[in-house]
């Protein structure tokens, strides 16, 4: 018994040094960001700007590969299934980390099982927002109005499950109000049909809403962050304009496949946490309204991502929202 007690401590010391070894070597090749958005939009953008600090920093480079669709399944997929080294890594969204899980039947990953948090690479709002020549002038105005019209108005999301459909979940659930959900494949063509008059709502993300915003061309009600944001300090949050207990973002996450080495989960994280603490990069995307928001170790993460999946279930089942798919 002694002797196998001594062989397994010795493996387990081997294995620790292996993985040592491993940490210190990385990168030891270029190293993939898989996107699960299309080039040009601001998730491209955001990882994009990662990739070029992080190659600046590790001497090795790190390129952004896009593989859009399925609601984030395909890029996740694809870095589930990648070996687990660190040499392939997935900037994930919450809806890849937290709403997958509670919105399909059939997911085939288990997001913390399959795939490993790094760091937090940004937190972003979404702002409310109604065409200008809209009656209601508020988020108390739009309460009213909705409540005099049940399933009248019309609101828009960029799909089923996605963040802007669920936080309009979170608006009805907490007001009593009843809207009829417009879907489409992305935001822009659900602004444009904002625009035309088509739809009378959206929770459009920072990205895409806030140059709609600053020209006039919409008008915000509201953001939907606890706190208002840099980028738009005039707009008060939900909270603020009457809906207490509401709290809605979009957090994008780097992350690895399962079982990758803790020792280059922590550098990642500890490189990343360095890139956003440089003022140059904050300022850059607190303009694009999307602030920075490392939150601490990997280890945290993982209790982070759990509570995100607890919430948004709950969410979920209370808008009646059965899992699909």
């Amino acid at each position: 018994m002694q002797v196998l007690t001594r062989m397994a401590v010795a493996a387990m010391g081997l294995a620790a040094a292996v993985a040592a070894a491993h940490a210190q070597s990385y990168p030891a090749r270029p190293v993939t960001i898989v996107v699960p958005f299309a080039a040009g939009g601001g998730s491209d953008l955001l990882a994009r700007l990662v990739a070029q600090h992080l190659e600046r920093r590790l001497g090795q480079p790190f390129i952004v590969e896009n593989r859009p669709g399925a609601g984030t399944t395909i890029a996740a997929m694809a870095v589930v299934r990648a070996a687990p080294d660190g040499h392939t890594l997935m900037q994930a969204t919450s809806t890849t980390m937290a709403i997958n899980v509670t919105m399909l039947k059939s997911l085939a990953y288990e997001p913390l099982k399959d795939l490993v948090p790094v760091a937090v690479l940004t937190s972003s709002p979404f702002f409310l927002v109604v065409e200008p020549s809209f009656p209601a002038k508020s988020v108390a105005e739009l309460i009213a109005l909705a409540k005099t019209k049940p399933k009248e108005l019309n609101y828009g999301s960029s799909g089923p499950g996605s963040m802007h459909h669920l936080s309009t979940e979170l608006l009805q659930s907490l007001t009593g109000t009843s809207m009829t959900h417009v879907p489409y494949k992305a935001t822009p063509p659900a602004m444009n049909d904002l625009l035309a008059g088509h739809i009378q709502v959206l929770f459009g993300d920072s990205t895409s809403t806030l140059p709609m915003i600053r020209q006039g061309k919409v008008r915000a009600l509201a953001v939907t962050t606890t706190k208002r944001v840099e980028a738009a300090p005039d707009i008060p949050t939900v909270a603020e304009a009457g809906v207490p207990g509401f709290e809605s973002a979009s957090w994008q996450m780097l992350v690895a496949p399962g079982q990758t080495p803790p020792q280059v989960v922590a550098l990642l994280n500890r490189e990343v946490q360095s890139i956003f603490s440089d003022a140059t990069v904050r300022a850059e995307l607190n303009r694009r309204g999307m602030g920075p928001q490392v939150t601490g170790s990997p280890e945290e993460l993982q209790t982070f991502v759990k509570a995100e999946i607890e919430r948004w279930s709950a969410i979920v089942r209370r808008a009646g929202l059965a899992a699909s798919q």
